[in-house]
């Protein structure tokens, strides 16, 4: 199996029939081969969670390929864009279920909301500069409260603050993709515009927040 060329691959799983689930049955062995390495820096294969993981990335990856397969331009050796697909698929996974038992109305809680680390982790700057960073939090944090639609506001404090994925907010707010970027866009120009008539510009803000 090791063997073949990429025309080969091409070929077997074009060609249907018997020489396709063996091409496909190879493929499988392949992702399941490669998946240890590929995903060790973020799951050991020892876990017990990896076995199941390895064979719904494997089943996936091969619908995926057979769906994409018109895609692959030979740039690289067949199996290698085969596992980038695969290791993609499980580090989707792999978030999905990171917010699995999170819900949204929970994060979105504003009594549990932890704010974001940048901000936070300079406190060696003295009183004043607290106190100045503290006012800016208070007044960016009115801003989204008041000048963002509801599904604006949430979706911005879920991927921007605490960093959900943006395929899983989607799929909680029932909404495409593409759609959540339009909002996220829309959300982030209105916070510039409002920023700029209290005075504040987003490089300002930013200076602020990051100096020490």
């Amino acid at each position: 199996m090791n063997k073949r060329t990429n025309q080969d691959w091409i070929s077997a799983l074009n060609s249907g029939g018997i020489k396709q689930e063996d091409a496909l049955a190879d493929l499988r062995l392949i992702i399941i081969n490669s998946l240890p390495y590929s995903l060790s820096k973020w799951m050991q294969n020892s876990d017990p969670r990896f076995e199941p993981l390895a064979e719904e990335v494997s089943q996936e990856t091969l619908l995926r390929v057979l769906d994409k397969l018109y895609t692959f331009e030979g740039r690289s050796q067949f199996t290698t864009w085969v596992n980038k697909i695969a290791v993609r698929i499980a580090l989707s996974e792999l978030r999905r279920r990171q917010w699995k038992d999170i819900s949204l109305d929970e994060l979105l809680d504003n009594k549990s909301s932890k704010p974001p680390p940048k901000i936070t982790s300079d406190t060696a700057s003295g009183p004043e500069l607290s106190a100045e960073q503290k006012d800016i939090m208070t007044r960016i944090e009115g801003l989204i409260a008041n000048e963002l639609t509801e599904k604006q506001r949430n979706a911005l404090v879920a991927i921007s603050i605490h960093g959900m994925p943006i395929e899983e907010v989607a799929r909680r707010m029932n909404t495409s993709r593409n759609a959540l970027y339009k909002l996220l866009h829309d959300a982030r120009l209105r916070l510039k515009e409002r920023m700029k008539n209290e005075g504040l510009s987003p490089q300002e803000v930013l200076e602020i927040f990051q100096s020490g």
